[in-house]
């Protein structure tokens, strides 16, 4: 009988399709893995089809809506492997996707997280736009990727075929140390979702964590499915949470200019939102900074005291995307 060290574990809300889609290839290539869905109070027949076409996986069932950081932390809480492997309900693992994970967590100790690299569902030549070859953040905690800056989207010839230390990994495919989990508290709950992973990733940076990324890990994501790129709601809890893991984990002497800074190209954006008729994303900016001032306080409580000044790779990648035509990485 196989070891069951690895627990791969997929928030599910109103998902019966996806799960009916993708469970399938997650069954298939996952024997080194106990699998689990962890349901966010369904109103559709999830459940009933993992019972039903799925017997074998495991269903924690949250008695409401928690979003994504609320949701995995209470499930969470009832998986007791040694790894867990938090997966979207949308993604599609290829054979031997755990494997390559278990080998350097089991050789690395000082590895608390791992990204495999994902590649778009709908276009499998392409690197996906949650993750792609690994994150980074700059100076002012805009987040990109190798494979992946802001719009721009790299198709994949392998030039990122390679194990590198990375600052934050996808939570789309999230590996993460269960111990490693527990001891940072998990996700944030106030951030519900979106952000919440680069949040959690810096928080381990900034207790001495290593992040780390393989090629020899592939899944396929669709990306949007939960929330897509028109939805006021997913705006608002991007910018709101920007705001709130920079209040969290800058380091003290940028806490202050950085957020400033953050302010004012926020505003920008929502000003590019205007010209571009979109009202209601300007205003799910607005939203998101009202809500960032009730939570300030709050915020600040969380800071540890242990906020790195080395946490970014570059120092705007703002202005070498939009100002020199910086599409691609830079090491």
């Amino acid at each position: 009988m196989i070891d069951k060290r690895i627990a791969v574990v997929i928030l599910n809300w109103n998902g019966a399709k996806l799960l009916e889609q993708f469970l399938p290839s997650v069954v298939a290539y996952s024997d080194e893995a106990k699998i689990y869905v962890a349901d966010n109070a369904s109103v559709d027949n999830s459940i009933a089809i993992i019972k039903e076409k799925f017997p074998a996986i495991t269903i924690i069932q949250n008695e409401g809506n928690y979003g994504f950081a609320k949701g995995y932390n209470l499930a969470l809480q009832e998986v007791e492997e040694e790894y867990y492997a938090l997966v979207n309900s949308d993604i599609e693992v290829t054979e031997n996707w755990l494997a390559p994970i278990l080998s350097i967590f089991d050789a690395q100790s000082n590895i608390g997280i791992i990204q495999p690299k994902i590649l778009d569902y709908k276009n499998k030549d392409y690197f996906e736009y949650a993750g792609a070859a690994g994150g980074f953040i700059d100076q002012y905690g805009y987040p990109y990727c190798r494979g992946r800056i802001f719009e721009t989207i790299e198709k994949d010839n392998g030039q990122y075929n390679d194990e590198l230390e990375i600052f934050w990994a996808s939570g789309a495919c999230f590996f993460i140390r269960k111990e490693v989990y527990r001891k940072l508290n998990g996700f944030d709950d106030d951030f519900f979702a979106h952000q919440e992973e680069i949040d959690l990733c810096w928080r381990a940076f900034n207790m001495g964590f290593k992040i780390k990324y393989t090629s020899k890990s592939v899944v396929y994501h669709v990306g949007g499915a939960t929330l897509n790129e028109s939805n006021p709601k997913k705006t608002f809890l991007n910018f709101r949470n920007s705001l709130l893991m920079l209040t969290k984990n800058l380091p003290e002497n940028k806490l202050v200019p950085i957020i400033f800074v953050r302010l004012i190209l926020d505003g920008f954006a929502g000003i590019q939102f205007i010209f571009k008729g979109k009202f209601i994303h300007c205003w799910a900016i607005l939203k998101a900074h009202f809500h960032f001032y009730h939570l300030i306080n709050k915020m600040l409580k969380k800071r540890t005291g242990t906020q790195s000044n080395f946490y970014f790779h570059s120092k705007s990648v703002v202005y070498r995307y939009f100002l020199k035509n910086g599409t691609i990485f830079e090491k």
